[in-house]
């Protein structure tokens, strides 16, 4: 079998949204386009603009179509989410953005039907991060829609529905701190049938496995080929980490960044996780439990920058912080992540000025930190393979070179979009070249163990 010569990604991220053309050989992106993944403020409630995704979703394919060619369709989203579907295929409900406060107001009420962690694997979170949380509020909310839901379709899959009118659900997404999930059984849990929901599940189909085919109107709307298979799809940290797996030997870790930055780790050291530190069980492409942590580091990233763009850290103002212990503690967003509840500041006032080459350098020790910290909670092993926007931070990659050290060496993937590789490589039949990556050195920083030390206990003194 040849993989596909032109595979299109359509890769949705809880900020962004984009389209990917991978070459189906070198794996190498060909073109990419992109756009705000816009959410509305309501009625009824904040829910994301699915008919705005459609149409980008839709003009990018004909635009890649018509430049390039596509002869395979591929899909990666965003976790905590999935569609309603009425029993004509409609949305029976808009889709709810999982950073809506509503699902906190009947979180008693919820809590007292949730599985335990040892069954799902999935940590009780704030919002609506739980999928399982998200629902309930829903159903509590609209009366009537339960009774109207006669699929729930996981939110690669929606996509797939529109393209190729086939419904499914992929593990890697029911696995996604959905509390919806048995992780160890590859099975729902009590909760789907505490819902409601019992028979209501698409099927459960491989990431790997074909969808089907692109509908007749579809094609013909767009340009495409009605021959063109669809991929099921996969959740965005597992497409990630895909490529790893396929060619890397464990123990590794991968840590995808994003709005979310997702620690994984094959090969783990046996470590009892704790729930209560936003650390889960994840499934991967391949059906395998992976320990897994995570804070929102891109969105704090953001948050930091204040809407400027930050200058890099150069070697001079990242040994100054280092030494004179300039240090942001956690958290930024304190209602996920491994210091829950702790609300950040800065150690002992100092506050570089916001723009300087010390502010970046301050930040990226903090991002670095916080990596080390879910990397260390799931008893990571072995190199680390950072993927994603964070690869083009040099002082965060080094920071956390040396906060690994020589047992633990950090590569960045010099792909900017290893999401999309990822899945991409669902439609390679097994076929794929090992993902280029790029050693970082450990730098020469002598404060730097002293500084980790510090951030460390005053971190952990006030975590939970």
């Amino acid at each position: 079998m040849s993989a596909p010569a032109h595979i299109a990604v359509i890769d949705i991220g809880k900020t962004h949204a984009k389209l990917a053309l991978v070459d189906g050989a070198s794996m190498a992106e060909i073109a990419v386009t992109s756009c705000t993944n816009k959410v509305l403020a309501g009625p009824p409630y904040p829910h994301f603009d699915l008919d705005a995704l459609w149409l980008f979703i839709k003009s990018a394919l004909a635009d890649m179509q018509a430049a390039h060619g596509i002869d395979a369709i591929s899909i990666t989203t965003h976790g905590a989410a999935a569609v309603l579907l009425d029993g004509q295929g409609n949305l029976a409900a808009p889709m709810l953005d999982y950073e809506y406060i509503g699902p906190d107001a009947v979180a008693a009420e919820y809590n007292a039907i949730r599985p335990p962690f040892a069954q799902t694997g999935s940590p009780r979170l704030a919002l609506g991060l739980n999928l399982g949380a998200q629902l309930f509020w829903l159903f509590q909310h609209d009366p009537t829609l339960l009774a109207r839901t006669a699929q729930v379709v996981t939110y690669p899959q929606y996509w797939g529905y529109l393209l190729t009118g086939q419904t499914a659900c992929d593990p890697c997404s029911l696995g996604c701190h959905t509390d919806l999930w048995n992780p160890f059984t590859n099975a729902p849990s009590d909760l789907v049938e505490k819902l409601g929901l019992a028979g209501k599940l698409a099927s459960l189909r491989a990431p790997s496995e074909v969808l089907g085919t692109v509908l007749p109107d579809v094609a013909r709307e767009l340009g495409l080929r009605q021959d063109i298979s669809v991929y099921v799809g996969i959740h965005d940290s597992n497409a990630s980490l895909l490529p790893h797996v396929l060619a890397m030997q464990p123990p590794f870790g991968v840590v995808s960044t994003g709005t979310w930055v997702i620690a994984m780790a094959m090969g783990a050291a046996e470590v009892a996780l704790d729930p209560a530190r936003d650390v889960l069980v994840n499934l991967n492409a391949l059906g395998a439990a992976v320990p897994s942590a995570r804070f929102m580091g891109g969105r704090e990233y953001e948050m930091l920058c204040g809407g400027a763009e930050l200058p890099p850290a150069d070697e001079a103002a990242m040994q100054q912080v280092l030494a004179e212990k300039i240090m942001l503690l956690p958290s930024v967003i304190n209602s996920a992540g491994p210091f829950q509840g702790r609300k950040m500041g800065w150690a002992d006032g100092k506050v570089p000025p916001l723009g300087s080459a010390h502010y970046s350098a301050a930040v990226a020790a903090y991002l670095a930190l916080m990596t080390k910290t879910c990397l260390d909670l799931i008893g990571q092993q072995g190199g680390v393979v950072v993927e994603g926007p964070f690869t083009r931070n040099t002082a965060y990659l080094q920071m956390l070179a040396a906060l690994a050290g020589p047992t633990r060496p950090v590569f960045a993937a010099t792909s900017q979009t290893g999401t999309s590789t990822g899945a991409a490589l669902l439609a390679t039949g097994g076929l794929h070249s090992a993902p280029q990556i790029q050693q970082t050195a450990i730098p020469d920083w002598p404060a730097v163990a002293a500084y980790a030390a510090l951030w460390q206990s005053r971190a952990e003194l006030s975590a939970i």
